[in-house]
């Protein structure tokens, strides 16, 4: 029988199905990622791996995983693979394009607002019995109707946000390698990346990591930004130069950042960001709705299958 390692506790009817027909190897702690020395154990002798952004399927991981066929990487993204490796071994990477589109895309209007009303700073002062009264600029934040929206990676789930935007009246800029068909179909202008931060008063990273996006947003790219702007990051927290933002924060050279990702995760309470009253943050639930983990899950589990009983897979990685 096949073997199936899965890396992370997952939905069991998800595990029943693949139990039909396959051994199947769970690591059940739900918060803790499987750790290296057991990933490396369990992957040298399976068929199949369901994995996680915090695993990393490496030349090291491929070479010892003898019989692997396939990788469902629950994810959009892919950075945590070497897909060159995967190559070289006939390993098949697959992800999770589509299901969680929207529900990111909410996440990241999400952000937008909570930043732009100071929702979070005014709740912490509320609880902590600190609210005196009402006054006319008592925790003023700023508008977005009728505002300046920039988005970084016009893609799929940049193009779901960009439509949430409709109703704002908003301006749509947006900055890819080349121009997008679903930029122009919203109306977005296609403007250069120096544009795009100097025009917006929000911008947004929605774009995939590659070698020419990381660190994009470092001092020079916050320098460019209007001191009123704000910073949103759903995209992966290499993007960004940390230590960068948070001087263009702590000096109101930006507004203020709304964060989902981190470089290193997860992040802790010494974490420069932290107890910022101008940064918003979320421990990376861009995609964290059941719908769409469930979603997201039979995918993977449906990629596994497919391949294992001689299939195509359904979202190769190409």
């Amino acid at each position: 029988m096949k073997k199936i390692v899965i890396t992370r506790k997952i939905n069991p009817t998800m595990i029943q199905k693949l139990e039909k027909d396959f051994r199947v190897v769970l690591w059940d702690e739900a918060e803790k990622p499987m750790p290296r020395d057991r990933f490396l154990e369990e992957t040298a002798d399976a068929h199949g791996v369901l994995t996680m952004l915090s695993d990393k399927v490496d030349e090291e991981m491929l070479s010892n995983a003898r019989n692997l066929k396939v990788v469902a990487n629950l994810a959009v993204g892919y950075d945590n693979i070497d897909l060159e490796s995967a190559k070289q071994h006939n390993v098949i990477i697959t992800n999770t394009p589509d299901v969680l589109t929207e529900t990111t895309a909410e996440l990241a209007f999400t952000l937008m607002l909570t930043a732009a009303r100071r929702v979070l700073e005014a709740n912490r002062q509320l609880m902590a019995g600190e609210w005196s009264g009402w006054s006319p600029y008592h925790m003023a934040g700023t508008d977005i109707f009728g505002k300046t929206v920039g988005i970084f990676g016009m893609g799929s789930i940049g193009a779901a946000f960009a439509r949430r935007l409709s109703g704002f009246r908003t301006k749509v800029l947006y900055h890819n390698r080349s121009q997008s068909e679903l930029g122009e179909t919203l109306g977005a202008e296609y403007v250069s990346f120096e544009d795009l931060l100097s025009a917006s008063d929000f911008v947004l990273c929605a774009a995939p990591l590659t070698d020419e996006t990381k660190h994009r947003f470092d001092k020079e790219a916050f320098q460019r930004m209007k001191d009123s702007a704000f910073f949103i990051n759903i995209g992966r927290g290499a993007h960004v130069v940390e230590a960068d933002l948070a001087r263009a924060v702590e000096t109101g050279q930006i507004r203020g950042a709304a964060l989902d990702v981190f470089e290193n995760e997860p992040i802790g309470k010494d974490h420069p960001f932290v107890n910022m009253d101008n940064m918003t943050l979320l421990p990376h639930i861009g995609s964290a709705s059941v719908d769409t983990r469930n979603n997201m899950m039979n995918l993977c589990v449906n990629n596994i299958m497919e391949v294992l009983n001689g299939g195509n897979p359904i979202t190769p990685v190409k």
